[in-house]
């Protein structure tokens, strides 16, 4: 398999067009090649003019741990070029950073998920491009967790730095696609080129979007630190919501989810009995963790790991999203009175909710707060979302 970075610094025809441009980079610290060399690196190589580059959140490099930390502008030294924090004073690039370059690349490496922030950054990105006049280059990279798809649509009036647009949690596409759809969708007046991947085969096991054999693993952010993660962070995620610990201050972040007053072994009993087939792809498996930061820290917190390897897993049956949604139903039923949404500062968010900006709407929470409500109207809420996108991205699949 060949990344559009991999292909642009071999293919001399790709190249050609970016000989005597000022040239801008962004991109995250899993932005390598095969040999692991950093995109701005290996673009320097080629004797371009490079003149600027961006970071989104948690930096260029990768710099930051947690969300809500801010990464500065600063100068680098060896290529002798601003480096521009799209997680720092601003979230959107200005008019006097654009001015530092004709063409953009944009080498991406995603997670698969609506709330990443770099969906958001890349849709800031473009619209700045279309508003000053610049030029884009999306060098395509595969989304790690594949095609399937799970979630409701964000709702209008949801959208945040969390929420870019109205996608389902796991939208099943590739940063060039998620590109494409976004210019399409917002009619966006802007020249670009999309460099896609050469043999990405994401129905291919054991893999499923990342070819597992072929490439390492590189964290795009400090608490993505393998396959297994990406696999469950459509649904984890919905943690940072909550009072419960995902995992921070762990070794498995974002696999792991618990707290000290939870009762783990009653609590995976209640969500066998709700929704048995919510459960199926994958297996929970009951344990106890100290988190050394973050939520809980220093407490011995009850919990459940989801294991998402080798037999426990299967890629088309798997859904994160509900079996997270299915614990908070079940822990509400055994404990209504349980203290579960975090009532804090949210990616700049004061006056709503994190579980509902995570979501895009008020949805999950009100189903889950509504004792009367069942797995069976949940998914009839769902399904049509997920049906519906299913129809809508087909436009932008390029594989």
């Amino acid at each position: 398999m060949q990344t559009g970075l991999e292909r642009l610094l071999t293919d001399a025809k790709l190249t050609r067009p970016l000989l005597g441009k000022r040239i801008a980079l962004l991109a995250n610290p899993a932005s390598v090649t095969l040999e692991l060399t950093h995109s701005l690196d290996a673009l320097a190589t080629l004797g371009l003019k490079l003149t600027a580059a961006f970071g989104p959140q948690h930096g260029l490099r990768g710099d930051k741990q947690d969300n809500m930390i801010e990464s500065p502008d600063y100068h680098d030294s060896r290529y002798n070029i601003p480096i521009f924090s799209l997680y720092g004073k601003v979230r959107r690039p200005t008019q006097s950073m654009f001015e530092q370059f004709d063409i953009l690349l944009i080498d991406l490496q995603d997670i698969g998920c609506r709330i990443y922030t770099f969906v958001t950054t890349l849709r800031y990105c473009l619209e700045a491009a279309a508003n000053y006049g610049k030029t884009i280059y999306i060098l395509d990279r595969p989304n790690p967790v594949g095609r399937c798809v799970e979630g409701l649509l964000l709702r209008s009036g949801w959208e945040s730095f969390v929420g870019a647009g109205p996608l389902p949690m796991r939208h099943g596409l590739t940063i060039g696609e998620l590109a494409k759809w976004f210019i399409t969708t917002l009619k966006l007046d802007l020249e670009y080129q999309i460099i896609p991947m050469l043999g990405w085969e994401p129905e291919q096991a054991p893999g499923y979007g990342w070819p597992l054999e072929t490439r390492t693993w590189i964290n795009p952010s400090p608490n993505a630190p393998n396959i297994s993660m990406a696999r469950c962070f459509a649904g984890t995620v919905l943690l940072e919501g909550t009072t419960l610990s995902e995992g921070r201050g762990t070794t498995r972040p974002l696999e792991l989810f618990g707290a000290p007053d939870l009762p783990s072994e009653l609590l995976l009993q209640k969500m066998s009995d709700l929704a048995p087939q919510w459960l199926q792809g994958c297996h929970l498996r009951p344990c106890w963790f100290e988190p050394t930061f973050h939520k809980h820290h220093g407490k011995l917190c009850a919990g459940m790991q989801i294991h998402v390897e080798h037999k426990h897993y299967n890629h088309y049956i798997f859904k994160p999203w509900r079996i997270m949604a299915l614990a908070f139903k079940a822990l509400r039923l055994l404990r209504a009175d349980y203290e579960l949404w975090r009532n804090f500062p949210y990616e700049y968010e004061y006056d709503r909710l994190a579980i509902d900006l995570i979501n895009g709407s008020e949805l999950l929470r009100a189903w889950v707060d509504d004792p009367t409500t069942t797995p069976e109207d949940f998914d009839a809420l769902v399904i049509p979302d997920e049906t519906l996108w299913l129809k809508n991205r087909k436009a932008v699949l390029l594989y």
